[in-house]
């Protein structure tokens, strides 16, 4: 299927690895130069060399998505380049382990980085580039979300900034002005997706039973999800076929979520 992607362009923040990577992967066989970023050099090194041999333009750098500045400094670098991005895929989160089982021990602080790390990051991203999509009267943003992003269960700090991020681009894609432009705004909300170097491959190697135990009693399919998995419903959200998806939260979860 054509997903009438090419010649677009499209940043994915935290593309070095896991389903940001995935999806920067999936994007540029669809004929898009991607934009990724993340805090880490070599990753970023190692997503370069996976990108660059599907023939478009890759820009691959740091960014400290906690820091108002050096999110304001990469966007303006990648506008320097190509004057903007079609696509926006606001991949960059986590802190779905952080902190402590009870609320009443956690500090303010996680609480905060969470919210920045998650919500605030989708903000400062997406305020960027709307005024390029709106002269260009087309755009695509999306923001990786959570099944916990809409239902209770997980740590209250990471469900409420993933339902935040649900929140937005629900609200944002009800505005008649930025709707009438040709933008779309969507949640993909992933369930528990195997990462490697990740909390769950973890899980798997150093307790095999609990993993099992677990997979069998939360996962109607048997299995966790893979990061290509959620990588290819980004990718059509994002194409021409699906212009009438717009304020959705998209479960990608195997029917593990308990969410309508």
């Amino acid at each position: 299927m054509d997903l009438g992607l090419k010649g677009k362009r499209a940043l994915v923040t935290g593309g070095s690895h896991g389903i940001g990577l995935a999806t920067a992967l999936a994007l540029a066989r669809e004929g898009c130069d991607v934009a990724v970023c993340s805090r880490t050099p070599e990753r970023l090194s190692e997503a370069s060399a996976k990108l660059n041999p599907l023939g478009r333009a890759v820009i691959a750098e740091a960014c400290d998505v906690h820091s108002t500045e050096a999110i304001s400094a990469f966007c303006d670098r990648v506008t320097a380049a190509w004057g903007g991005v079609d696509i926006l895929v606001n991949n960059v989160g986590g802190g779905g382990r952080w902190g402590k089982p009870s609320v009443e021990e956690t500090d303010d602080r996680v609480w905060l980085e969470v919210f920045e790390k998650n919500a605030m990051a989708a903000v400062r991203f997406t305020v960027k580039f709307l005024p390029y999509m709106r002269a260009k009267k087309w755009g695509r943003v999306v923001n990786v979300t959570s099944r916990l992003g809409r239902e209770g269960g997980g740590r209250a700090w990471f469900n409420m900034a993933k339902a935040a991020q649900t929140s937005m681009m629900k609200t944002l894609g009800m505005d008649h002005q930025l709707a009438g432009d040709g933008i779309t705004f969507n949640s993909v909300a992933p369930g528990d997706i195997m990462i490697p170097g990740t909390g769950w491959e973890t899980t798997m190697k150093s307790d095999p039973a609990a993993y099992k135990s677990y997979v069998s009693e939360a996962c109607p399919i048997g299995r966790l999800g893979t990061a290509e998995e959620v990588a290819d419903v980004i990718a059509f959200i994002c194409s021409e076929k699906a212009a009438l998806v717009n304020g959705a939260a998209i479960a990608v979860d195997g029917g593990q979520s308990r969410a309508f």
